[in-house]
């Protein structure tokens, strides 16, 4: 998928640096300065974060029916999985901010990011959609009136294109590349668009009224799919600003434009203790909803889009000391205000992609890449980092063969007589049993 530009998931060729160096010729028996520019190797640093988040959503993926504790939160509260999707959105951030250094053309590179979104969607929907199949099913396909329409590759593209589109055209064109600014003034259109999609977000969370809704729940009648009967369920809610599992305004807008059937079908709040009950669990425990649906996807954008900030510090700021002090400073503030917010009770919560949560974990992908920065391009510490770097120079194939169960699907389409008797089925019972 790389072909020596950026994608925003894996980590394209593009992460580059460039320095302006003084060389001087002879023009008419003068000496004149000029400038010329040279590219430096890749920014080591954000491959290896790239890197440890691929690693880390590997880890939680396959870890978390092991260790419960490292697994997303069932609802409000933050766990280890929690950050893996807002590391990846910073990580775009930064990413296209070193891509988009010089923009010959604006509407050729609108162009390319549009294509690059398109890319993730369908990929998104080919590995998430339905089309592939499970542990427990040998047979591909997926009935389009259930077809799951958003996932993680999904989000980032949106997330991508509203930062790209900031990146091209609302960034001032009058600053000289590697002066160093006040970063706040020079790019205030970008903190405008956080800001109108913060409000926006806000708004239709808190201010959308939620009524009553319903949904079908299989029970089955027989042995086999076609003897299977549905029970209509009910939902009560006609309510405004509710952030719990039933009645948020983030499912409404899904339920309203995806449809109820294209929605996420084993979400993470069946954890709840309240779920866990199987006689007394509310109806809603068994209906869909998608974590990564459209209202969330507002705030991915502004975890993008502050991952562009960071991505301009390393534009205007060529000391090692000046990048990190700017980084810092933006890291800090960021973190206190989604606390604060939290404090005040917007919960944190991943499945609604809250502001609270939004602005502490792109604080601490922040903070994280600081101290990657710090080991890997400051100190030069390459052997801590080398897997990290291969992993993130490699994450979209990685994220392909590994937790998207395509490696695992390959493995487990060879079986010894009966499907059931292949390698990956056999581990998953040994596992269970221990």
């Amino acid at each position: 998928m790389c072909d020596g530009d950026y994608h925003p998931l894996p980590g394209g060729s593009g992460d580059t640096e460039s320095v302006a160096e003084p060389t001087t010729r002879a023009q008419n028996g003068a000496t004149t300065s000029t400038i010329s520019t040279r590219k430096r190797p890749r920014l080591a640093s954000l491959d290896a974060f790239r890197g440890l988040s691929i690693a880390l959503m590997i880890f939680v993926d396959y870890a978390g029916s092991i260790v419960p504790a490292v697994t997303h939160s069932a609802w409000n509260g933050l766990r280890l999985a929690d950050y893996v999707m807002p590391f990846f959105l910073f990580i775009a951030g930064v990413s296209l901010a070193l891509v988009y250094k010089r923009i010959p053309s604006k509407k050729e590179a609108t162009q390319k990011a549009v294509l690059r979104a398109l890319e993730l969607v369908f990929l998104g929907i080919l590995l998430q959609g339905g089309y592939l199949h499970g542990l427990n099913d040998l047979t591909y396909g997926v009935n389009l009136e259930k077809i799951r329409w958003f996932g993680i590759l999904q989000r980032i593209a949106i997330g991508y294109i509203i930062a790209a589109a900031c990146e091209i055209w609302l960034s001032p064109s009058d600053i000289p590349r590697g002066s160093e600014i006040r970063l706040h003034k020079k790019y205030y259109f970008h903190w405008g668009v956080m800001l109108l999609l913060c409000g926006t977000y806000l708004g239709l969370l808190y201010g959308l009224y939620v009524p009553d809704w319903q949904f079908k729940v299989e029970k089955s009648s027989g042995s086999t799919i076609s003897n299977a009967t549905y029970v209509l369920e009910t939902v009560k809610c006609g309510i405004r600003g509710d952030v719990g599992p039933a009645c948020n305004s983030a499912g409404f807008i899904d339920r309203s434009i995806l449809g109820i059937d294209h929605l996420y079908k084993k979400p993470v709040y069946r954890n709840l203790k309240e779920c866990q009950k199987s006689e007394s669990a509310p109806s809603w425990c068994l209906a869909p909803f998608d974590p990564e649906g459209i209202l969330g996807s507002l705030m991915a954008a502004v975890c993008c889009i502050i991952g562009l900030q960071y991505g301009h510090v390393l534009n205007h700021f060529q000391e090692h000391r000046d990048r990190l002090l700017k980084m810092l400073w933006l890291s800090f503030p960021i973190l206190v205000f989604g606390l604060l917010l939290a404090f005040l009770g917007i919960p944190l919560n991943k499945s609604l992609y809250t502001t609270s949560y939004t602005l502490v974990t792109t604080a601490t992908a922040g903070f994280s890449f600081c101290i990657m920065y710090l080991a890997v391009d400051v100190y030069r510490q390459r052997w801590m980092s080398f897997v990290f770097e291969w992993m993130g120079r490699h994450s979209l194939s990685i994220f392909i063969l590994i937790p998207s169960n395509i490696a695992i699907i390959i493995i487990q389409g060879f079986y010894w007589k009966q499907p059931k008797n292949n390698i990956v089925h056999w581990i998953l019972s040994i596992v269970k049993h221990n």
